[in-house]
């Protein structure tokens, strides 16, 4: 996490003012004068404030339903409402994972900077499940399609493993993928030559979306945490 931003999340001043502060030299880290721009873990590093200790402040975790029609940013250009303006205003907060505006379900926010990175990394291949209901071919067609392996921008899409049911004359068809490229689940679609009627998000890494309402949000409980913090440390 930037110092700035680390100084914002524990309370010390708005992002700007540390700025100021930390270009005046009155912040520290470890002893050395801090620069802006540099990258700290408020829960290791000591970091000082005209010679004072900034507490570090414990991460906030969110897990937001999110409904069709928001968007996945603070704002927007269009005027369409954000997944920002259905939670608290927690400074630092961040999305884990974009969902794009007709895409609904988990999403995951938090402050902690450095698990978004362990959640986000493509190297770290955590598992996201998602949910579409789907029309336009066979479930023979389909299972076909998944036999095959798919190259999207000269990158192959790694698909962990999958399910299918029909439902009332489309495919209710269920995904875990390990990647988490923008619009990863409706381009795989187009390439099956699959029109998309609904796509949920299920799950992200060990947590789930669960009964949780459109709209609705909660903070992640600690068994919850506990999982992330075992991902991490894997």
């Amino acid at each position: 996490m930037r110092l700035h931003r680390a100084l914002a999340r524990s309370g010390v001043a708005s992002r700007r003012r540390a700025e100021e502060l930390i270009r005046a030299g009155l912040v520290r880290v470890n002893g050395t004068v801090g620069s802006i721009g540099q990258q700290v873990d408020p829960d290791s590093d000591v970091i000082t404030v005209r010679g004072r200790r900034v507490k570090p402040v414990a991460a906030v975790w969110i897990a937001l339903h999110k409904p069709v029609g928001y968007v996945v940013t603070r704002k927007d250009p269009r005027g369409r409402p954000t997944v920002f303006s259905l939670l608290p205003d927690t400074p630092g907060l961040t999305y884990v994972g974009r969902l794009d505006v007709m895409t609904s379900g988990l999403l995951l926010l938090t402050t902690d900077g450095t698990a978004v990175h362990r959640l986000t990394h493509p190297r770290y291949s955590v598992e996201r499940t998602y949910r579409a209901l789907v029309h336009g071919r066979s479930l023979h067609d389909i299972r076909r399609e998944l036999a095959r392996p798919v190259v999207i921008d000269g990158r192959p899409v790694n698909i962990v493993r999958f399910e299918m049911a029909e439902r009332q004359g489309s495919v209710e068809l269920t995904l875990v993928l390990v990647e988490g490229r923008y619009r990863i689940v409706r381009r795989l679609c187009e390439r099956w030559r699959l029109k998309v009627e609904r796509l949920v998000r299920l799950s992200y890494g060990p947590i789930r979306l669960g009964r949780l309402a459109p709209g609705q949000w909660r903070h992640l409980r600690p068994g919850e945490l506990d999982a992330l913090r075992a991902m991490r440390a894997a």
